[in-house]
Formats: structure tokens, C-alpha cells, sequence
């Protein structure tokens, strides 16, 4: 007999979705995150480092980041930008490297970005995951990563400097 595979789609617990608002305009919001010098003022998980960030935030541009630990462990991440709509979408693939810079599971983000009188909503997802262990392990880190951005954006709303 035959094997079978599935080959339906994972359920919704193999997905993340985060929602969060900012109180900051929608135009700089999405900048912090297509600037790569904004970028390296908050991503990564709280306390992590980003010695490095290449991007070319453009339909097919790509991006590769190293997040640095607080022991100094280097995390490389990259993808490819499927969708850019200034100032209101991004969509790429993301995938953790491996120690000889290989790419492991990829997955998809989008993030959306809705004004909100002067504000901004933004609304994250991720998927598939491999596991609901690495999905929890991103909803860890990305909540941190917001928790950062949110710091970043009073910050500079705060001082009045550009970055």
C-alpha cells in the first residue's frame, strides 16, 4: 500500500499573529522598519545587539540581520521582500540560518500598518511554523522586539532627533 501525505495546511496554532499600537505616525513606523539605521536601534529580542543589517526594503530586495546575545552568541536571519506598500504593508520570508550560513524553515511575514489618528496600528503575522514551540519561541521574541520598538519611538518623539 501506498504512504499518504498531507498535504492540508497546518492549523492556526501553527501561526502568530500580534497586534500593538504606537503612538507615533504611521509614515515613521514603517521607517523603523525599512531603515536599516532605525532598525538597529530596536530589533531583536530585548538586550540582543544587531551588529549587522543589510536591506533592500523593495519587491525582491533581501535582507540578512545578525542578532547579537547578551553572551555574545551571533543570530543571523534572512529573507527576501515579497511586498513593499509605503507605509502600509510589508510581506517577506524569514529564515534562521544555520552555522555554515545555510537558510533552515522558512516562513512569511506580513506586516500591516493602519493610522489611527496620528497613531499607528500595526498587525504582525507569521507562518507556518515547523512547531507551536518555534512559533512560541517568535511571539517571545517579537513581543520583546515591539516592546523595544514602542522604547525607540518615544525616544526620538522625546529628544525631537530624526534617528
Amino acid at each position: 500500500m501506498a504512504a499518504v501525505t498531507d498535504t492540508a495546511p497546518k492549523s492556526a496554532a501553527w501561526e502568530l499573529v500580534i497586534s500593538r499600537a504606537f503612538d507615533a505616525p504611521r509614515a515613521l513606523v514603517f521607517e523603523a522598519w525599512t531603515d536599516p539605521a532605525r532598525l538597529v536601534r530596536w530589533f531583536g529580542p530585548r538586550g540582543f545587539k544587531i551588529p549587522s543589517c543589510k536591506m533592500e526594503p523593495r519587491e525582491g530586495g533581501a535582507f540578512r540581520i545578525c542578532m547579537r546575545s547578551p553572551e555574545g552568541t551571533d543570530h543571523w536571519v534572512r529573507g527576501v521582500f515579497r511586498e513593499v506598500v509605503k507605509p502600509e504593508r510589508l510581506a517577506f520570508t524569514w529564515a534562521w540560518e544555520d552555522e555554515e550560513g545555510k537558510p533552515k524553515h522558512e516562513t512569511v511575514v506580513q506586516v500591516d500598518f493602519t493610522e489611527q489618528g496620528g497613531k499607528t496600528r500595526l498587525r504582525m503575522q507569521q507562518g507556518i511554523f515547523e512547531s507551536a514551540n518555534a512559533r512560541d519561541q517568535h511571539e517571545s521574541g517579537w513581543s520583546s522586539a515591539l516592546d523595544d520598538l514602542a522604547d525607540y519611538l518615544r525616544e526620538i518623539a522625546d529628544d525631537g532627533r530624526p534617528a
